[in-house]
């Protein structure tokens, strides 16, 4: 490191990245995992896996959160006649538009393809009214769409209908529990699979970056786990070996699933040097040829 024109020794720059403000960024290289990535942080609808409903009487606001950032996809605002002695039927219709137009918005706006949780949460009883409401009306209108993703709901408290209550949402340490462990089932259950299969096929199941390459030498590799922890070695050679695999893996129509190091799965796959893979079909011949090379995998 030397000094330059700009920035003396033991001095720094700040820039300031702005909303809607262009910049570039330059590497020699980029790599896929680097470059999905950025991807992640550009198309939320097509990325978050995160959705919140914060509401109250007649305000919702539907929001898509990623690690990155927080977005509103739709802002509902409908006048709620007050309850009046003796004549309630006014607010129940009014509670009732503001249902539908916060439904049609979660049916419009969140994609369960790839949402694995949506948060509804409200002071009082309204987020447990709307989902009542809601599963109500799908039945009722076989909205596939909603029934076949009931288990995503997750009903929690917040001080109001506006966005900063989904602050309030991420920093609750008793859901983010629950969420972690939402966001996390798919990868949950591949590592599930992982180890049903080291117990009824061994020969299909392998573990550590040795095994994994010969596997993938003949495009055996039907799933990858790997640790997000991989790809922030400090060892350059060692971070493109990981990720030449993976794209190798993708190359030959193979699934590979990304672990966060921060969550309890992640944690059990760091266990097994945070690289595993469950194969197409057997190959006990990976095993052997290290018991006749007298070493093991990395």
């Amino acid at each position: 490191m030397a000094e330059n024109d700009y920035v003396k020794m033991g001095a720094y720059h700040t820039v300031d990245l702005e909303l809607n403000r262009k910049f570039s960024i330059t590497k020699d290289v980029w790599d896929s995992v680097s470059l999905e990535r950025l991807e992640f942080a550009c198309d939320v609808a097509q990325h978050a896996d995160l959705a919140a409903v914060v509401m109250q009487e007649g305000l919702s606001n539907v929001c898509l959160i990623t690690p990155a950032m927080t977005t509103v996809r739709a802002k509902i605002d409908v006048s709620i006649p007050r309850k009046r002695k003796g004549n309630i039927a006014q607010h129940e219709k009014g509670m009732n538009k503001f249902f539908d137009a916060v439904i049609q918005a979660i049916i419009r706006h969140i994609n369960f393809d790839v949402v694995k949780c949506v948060l509804l949460a409200s002071p009082g009883f309204i987020k447990d009214q709307l989902f009542d409401y809601m599963m109500q009306w799908a039945a009722k209108m076989d909205e596939k769409k909603v029934l076949d993703n009931k288990s995503k709901f997750v009903l929690a408290h917040c001080s109001s209908g506006f966005k900063h209550s989904v602050k309030e949402l991420l920093a609750d340490p008793n859901l983010a529990t629950r969420l972690s462990e939402t966001k996390a089932a798919g990868e949950v259950r591949a590592l599930e699979s992982f180890y049903q299969m080291m117990h009824s096929e061994p020969a299909r199941a392998y573990y550590g970056i040795v095994h994994v390459e010969k596997a993938n030498e003949t495009q055996a590799i039907e799933l990858l786990l790997i640790s997000d922890e991989l790809f922030r070695s400090s060892d350059i050679n060692q971070r493109k070996r990981y990720v030449k695999l993976v794209e190798a893996v993708k190359d030959y129509s193979g699934t590979v699933k990304i672990f966060s190091s921060m969550h309890v799965s992640g944690e059990q796959l760091g266990q097994l040097s945070g690289i595993a893979a469950i194969l197409r079909f057997p190959m006990p011949e990976i095993e052997d040829d290290d018991k006749e090379d007298g070493h093991t995998s990395d």
